[in-house]
Formats: structure tokens, sequence, C-alpha cells
């Protein structure tokens, strides 16, 4: 046998490095003994080649994988820091998807127009093909991935997700091979930025993660649309288009005024806000990205990039106003109530 290079023991430990430490410190003897068992046959000399030269396999390196993300974006159990960040993401792919699925409730308002189901609306013009029907699926499936999330239907969510980024690569890969995107690194930054990031980050959400509070998440999908859609809407109808911020500029005032509104829980004293902080933090910092990048839509109007960098700097001021208190977060946290379960 090879004393002097690594053997199976060795890789294994190094794959569950990738586990955070408190949970090394408790399972690591066990999940090597387990992992080691499963690959002995009984035969002496195959079992001595495969603890010399074997390596651990593709699905076991993934179970490692999607077991420290569940880890790192903690639940009831964990330690303070890593309750706060998976408490901190959880808020914030609530807080993307639910923008998501308001734009698949305006997806069904223009269904419902262009087919003059509602009549005190103008109707639009009607428009078929199959990349509209893609368009119109990946909206409607953003709906049911925010709902499902909440009611804790998460093998419903991932699903759903899946359908949802599956149309929006479709039509991003259709609009890059037509030459029909005006920027494609814009578009692309979008399919990355605000679909691919939140659906993996719902990570966070497991059996041991804390439930979200159902009624009020379930009842902001109907109130931002009213909040969001219908002023839209209105400027649009009164001919005022030309007040209204693009998609990009939507999101950083939202963000800004949520920061706005949760600045003065921030500075109290109040234990438990630090992790709304955090996740306003993160979401400043994805629509920030997405801000920047979509300034590429606009090589030739200097006056709507002046616009849009203005919207960038009042959300960096916002959420400089609850920065602070997300630094403090994990602090804030109460200590976890248990150790974390081997599953």
């Amino acid at each position: 046998m090879n004393i002097d290079g690594p053997d199976l023991e060795d890789r294994y430990r190094r794959v569950l490095r990738l586990l955070p430490r408190y949970y090394r410190a408790i399972w690591e003897e066990d999940m090597v003994a387990a992992l080691l068992d499963s690959r002995m046959t009984g035969d002496e000399d195959e079992d001595e080649y495969v603890l010399e030269f074997g390596r651990p396999a593709w699905p076991e390196v993934a179970s490692v994988v999607a077991l420290a993300a569940r880890l790192y974006l903690g639940g009831v159990g964990a330690p303070r820091r890593y309750l706060a960040w998976g408490q901190a993401v959880r808020g914030a792919v609530l807080a993307l998807l639910l923008t998501h699925a308001i734009w698949g409730l305006s997806a069904i308002l223009l269904v419902a127009r262009s087919h003059r189901l509602l009549g005190w609306l103008p109707p639009t013009p009607a428009a078929g093909g199959i990349w509209l029907t893609v368009w119109y699926t990946g909206g409607y499936s953003w709906i049911v991935v925010f709902v499902a999330l909440v009611l804790r239907r998460y093998g419903v969510a991932r699903a759903f997700a899946g359908l949802a980024v599956a149309a929006a690569l479709a039509i991003v890969l259709q609009g890059q091979l037509a030459g029909e995107l005006v920027s494609p690194f814009a578009s692309w930054s979008y399919l990355v930025l605000m679909d691919f990031i939140p659906v993996a980050a719902m990570a966070a959400f497991h059996q041991d993660a804390p439930p979200v509070p159902r009624r009020a998440w379930l009842l902001a999908l109907p109130a931002g649309y009213l909040l969001v859609n219908v002023p839209w809407l209105t400027l649009q109808l009164t001919g005022n288009a030309a007040w209204l911020p693009d998609n990009f500029g939507l999101c950083c005032l939202l963000v800004a005024l949520a920061c706005l509104a949760h600045a003065p829980r921030a500075w109290s004293s109040r234990a438990g806000t630090g992790t709304w902080s955090l996740a306003l933090a993160l979401l400043a910092v994805v629509v920030g990205l997405e801000r920047l990048t979509s300034l590429s839509f606009y090589p030739n109007n200097p006056h709507l990039a002046r616009v849009g960098l203005a919207e960038l700097l009042i959300m960096v001021a916002a959420a400089a106003l609850v920065a602070p208190d997300a630094v403090r977060a994990p602090a804030a946290m109460p200590a976890p109530p248990s150790r974390p379960r081997l599953r």
C-alpha cells in the first residue's frame, strides 16, 4: 500500500471539509466510517485496492455539497451566524421571487386584455407564437414557485422554478441566435442575477428552516401588484409613460423604499431585525449589479444612462442606512436551541 499518498479515507475527509467546522466536529468520524463501510465488498484484496486507490463517487460528493448548502444557510439548531445568513437569504429570495410573481400576474392581465376579457380596459394588440407562449409559461410558473415556497411545498417550488428558468433561458437563447438582443451582455446578466441565483439560493429552504410568515407573504403578492403595477398601468393609459422608470430602475427604487421603511427598526435596539437588514443588503447587491449591467441597453442615450446611475445611487444611499445593522445580524440572533441532526 502507498503510505505516502492520500488513501480513500483522506479523500473523504477532504470532501467533508466543505461542511461547516461545527458540524464536522460532531459528525465527521461517523460520516467517514459510514462512507468507508459503504465501499467495502468483503473481498480482502479488492477492499485493499479500493482503500488505496478509490475516490469518492460523484453522487457522494453531490450529497455532501447539498448538505453543506443546507448547513451554511442554516435552520433551527444551527449556530447564530449560519442561522442569520439562512434567514437573510430566505428573505431575499422570497423578495426577488415576489417581483417575478407580480410580473406573472401582469402576464395574466395582458392575456385577458388581448382576448378582450376586461371590457373596462383597452385591449392590447393580439399576438401569438411559440415564444410568446414560452414567455407566459415562465411568468405563470413564477407565481407557483413563490406560493409553493411560502407554503413549504419545496419540491413543487423547485420543479416549477426549473420550468421558469428553462423558459427564460430559451427566450434569451432564441434572441441571441436571431440577433434580436439589444445588449446580449445585459440579457445574460439578468438571467444569471435575477433567475439563476435566486433559484440556486432556494437551497436555503429545507425542512430544518424556520417557517416563513405565510399570511404576510401571501398578502404581499396582491398588495405588491396593486401598489406597483396598477400605478404603472395608470400612467401608461393616461399617456404619461415617459414618467416610468425601466424595470431595473423600478427594482432599485423598491429596494430603496424598503430600506427606508426598515431603517427606524434597524436603528432601534430591538433584537431580531438584523436578518432583515442583511436580506435588504443582499437585495441591494443583486439589484445594484443588475442596474449596472443594464446600462448597456443605452449606449446612445446618455440621459437614460445618467438616470439609471441616479437610481443606483439612491438605492446605495438607502442601503447604507441599514448596513450597520446587517453587519450585526449574526450577533443579534438568539442562541441555537439544539444541536443539528444528521440527515
